[in-house]
């Protein structure tokens, strides 16, 4: 039975359709527009990669020294930007395996890094080959993904436990691709090796219902060339960034330079065409991957076994190999035709993810709007010059228009929800502007969710107020919405805080910025949370993008939420929306999104132990400990509790504590909270969480 297929529904998941980005990037040499990110009805983007006589990228040039033509007229170059991607690595405390984790997001630094889209290819990957996929997705992520690289995963089967939303978080990355199963069918050569042995009459006949593996075959190329193609018209509204999307699969099953093929095959054909052309319209660079590396054909052998003695000798591992030739003739058709390269019949991919991760670091990003505004679907040829002899370059070679008339385009959310906001939320990627800062803590909640503390804080000097009888008024939206892994919304909500303040308070708020909590109920599971405000007098909107795992509290062992933190310095910050819970004595100031802190400061920490294992009374030992970063404990404390204070039911343990920062000398350091059962058989838990003292 062929398995249900992920598409529009998949791609909103893994995606958020829409994308409307907008903001500005980081400083480009003289001559160049920072990149922007916005979708333009008939906008043109092309990239284009400079090179020496020496085969090295050039990284002086302007746009005076850039000629686009399409079919042979110049056109007006509107923006330019110069793009030199640097790789940069995540840095970890010394003592540390692995780098902590931030539990705050934000959109302070303008997103500066590579765009990649993972997609494994389970529909032609078959079940024992799924390791090798695992392996050479893991030797990706692991090796060449950046820190400021960000990277969404999708399966073409549509299996959500598979799939990722664009994140920078190796580990949500890494977890998603160990889930990958491939389910690929039969090979074609084994099914006429079947239909030899059932003609023959050593085997019982196959069920006229049940689907022939043509069928099968076809429906399964047909639904990944879709897929795939849907997935580069959706990228061609990200603007400013090369758009690279990694194809791991073992290739289809059909020959598509046949255009005189069976039905199947021409049908195969015709939607490969289609998404080429999607591609390049879309500006997207596909890298498909081999995860076979240099094979002898001999999984094909074991595979087809023996073979009835009076058939065609040359059916077996002859017709296989031409088999898998054809797959990977249809990898590289499809890398060349798109402005990529195949990574195939090589078991060393490091020197094909460095040239990749080279092609989508450096380069140069020319827009313009065709003076040839029909949108008659014909193909239109690009050109890109320079006026400096002796380099090279390389840009894709045009496109094809778009045909009829233009779809409108409605933009997804809350009707609630102001248009911009609207847009900002949908943004897969940090939307620049109003700077937030985001946080989440799970804790405890109703038998079947957990009660997630959201904090958002705005910048108070991107706010622009006005004045009004001696007040300064203005009203800030929030919106906030948590996604699962389905695409579904499974909570959210708005907030208009509406402000009339004093000069004193203007002041503060314009200094420090402005808080808001809020509360979701989640199950448990994992969760992208979306965050877009804006600023109603400046019209500045902003949005973040956080990645959260909610714990099933009721079923684990031993558990601990989430951590609530904050200090004298972070309570200058003005709350306008409270936690009902979180306030005094369990913390002295609300919670913060604040982990810098001065060297005279205090910083408070609050968690919840949670313990379901009552069958015995025993103790739970909880401990705080600050870490500098070559390991040495600076602070530690420590107490001890018992289950007996939860009367012979399941209960939880609120746990404050206060670090002095006093004497703590200025650096990184790692606070950690921890809790173990003195039981023995639960696993201890605990949060970690890196701040610095200045």
């Amino acid at each position: 039975m062929v398995k249900s297929v992920c598409r529009a529904a998949c791609l909103t998941a893994v995606l958020a359709i829409p994308v409307l980005l907008y903001g500005q990037q980081p400083a480009s040499p003289a001559g160049a527009d920072a990149p922007t990110f916005k979708l333009e009805v008939n906008y043109v983007e092309v990239d284009a990669v400079v090179t020496d006589a020496q085969g090295h990228f050039v990284r002086d040039l302007t746009r005076n020294d850039f000629t686009v033509f399409e079919d042979g007229k110049p056109q007006p170059i509107s923006t330019f930007s110069h793009v030199d991607i640097p790789v940069e690595t995540a840095t970890q405390p010394l003592f540390a395996t692995s780098p902590i984790e931030p539990d705050v997001a934000s959109n302070a630094q303008p997103f500066s890094g590579r765009i990649y889209v993972l997609v494994l290819d389970d529909l032609h990957t078959s079940p024992q080959h799924s390791i090798l996929v695992q392996r050479v997705a893991r030797q990706f992520i692991e090796r060449d993904l950046g820190a400021n690289d960000v990277m969404a995963i999708l399966e073409i089967g549509g299996d959500s436990r598979s799939s990722q939303t664009f994140t920078s978080n190796k580990r949500l990355l890494l977890a998603a691709v160990d889930r990958f199963m491939g389910q690929s069918a039969t090979s074609r050569t084994t099914s006429q090796i079947n239909d030899a042995f059932n003609l023959s009459g050593l085997r019982e006949p196959t069920d006229p219902t049940t689907p022939t593996g043509e069928d099968v075959r076809s429906y399964n190329a047909r639904v990944t060339v879709e897929t795939l193609r849907n997935l580069v018209k959706w990228m061609e509204q990200i603007h400013g960034r090369r758009k690279a999307l990694l194809f791991v699969s073992e290739g289809l099953d059909y020959d598509l330079n046949n255009v005189f093929g069976d039905e199947f095959a021409s049908s195969v054909i015709d939607d490969d065409r289609q998404l080429v052309s999607a591609a390049n319209r879309s500006d997207v660079n596909v890298y498909a991957i081999d995860p076979q590396g240099l094979s002898n054909g001999g999984d094909s052998d074991i595979e087809i076994g023996s073979l009835p003695t009076s058939q065609d000798p040359t059916l077996g591992h002859g017709t296989a190999m031409q088999e898998a030739q054809t797959k990977l003739d249809s990898l590289r058709i499809l890398s060349d035709e798109t402005g990529g390269f195949p990574i195939i019949n090589q078991n060393d991919f490091s020197k094909g993810f460095d040239r990749l991760v080279a092609d989508n670091s450096s380069y140069y990003v020319l827009g313009y709007y065709p003076t040839n505004e029909k949108r008659d679907g014909k193909f239109r040829k690009i050109e890109v010059r320079l006026d400096r002899p002796g380099l090279t370059v390389r840009a894709r070679k045009g496109y094809l228009a778009p045909k009829g008339k233009a779809e409108a385009t409605e933009i997804a959310g809350p009707k609630s929800v102001s248009a911009p906001v609207r847009e900002a939320l949908a943004s897969p990627l940090p939307v620049p502007g109003l700077t937030l800062h985001v946080f989440a803590a799970p804790f405890k909640g109703t038998p079947s969710k957990a009660s997630v503390l959201l904090g958002v804080e705005a910048s108070g000097s991107a706010l622009k107020f006005g004045q009004k009888d001696g007040r300064y008024a203005d009203e800030i939206e929030v919106a906030y919405q948590a996604i699962d892994t389905k695409g579904a919304v499974a909570g959210g909500d708005r907030d208009l805080i509406n402000l009339a303040l004093k000069p004193e308070t203007y002041q503060r708020i314009s200094q420090s910025g402005i808080r808001l909590l809020n509360r979701m109920n989640l199950a448990p599971g994992r969760y992208q949370i979306r965050v877009a405000a804006r600023d109603s007098v400046g019209q500045t909107v902003g949005s973040v993008r956080y990645d959260l795992e909610v714990p099933d509290f009721y079923k684990a062992p031993l558990s601990m939420s989430g951590l609530a933190m904050t200090s004298a310095s972070a309570a200058e910050i003005a709350t306008a929306k409270p936690d009902a819970f979180l306030k005094p004595p369990v913390l002295p100031a609300p919670p913060a999104a604040e982990r810098t802190f001065p060297a005279d400061d205090t910083v408070a920490v609050f968690a919840e132990v949670y313990d379901n294992d009552t069958a015995a009374p025993h103790k739970v030992d909880l401990t705080t400990t600050l870490t500098n970063n070559t390991g040495s404990v600076v602070f530690k404390s420590a107490e001890t509790r018992s289950t007996s204070e939860f009367g012979g039911k399941r209960g939880g343990f609120g746990y404050a504590v206060k670090v002095p920062l006093k004497g703590v000398a200025p650096g990184r350091y790692v606070l950690d909270v921890g809790a173990k059962s003195e039981l023995g058989k639960m696993p201890a838990v605990n949060r970690q969480v890196e701040i610095t003292v200045e």
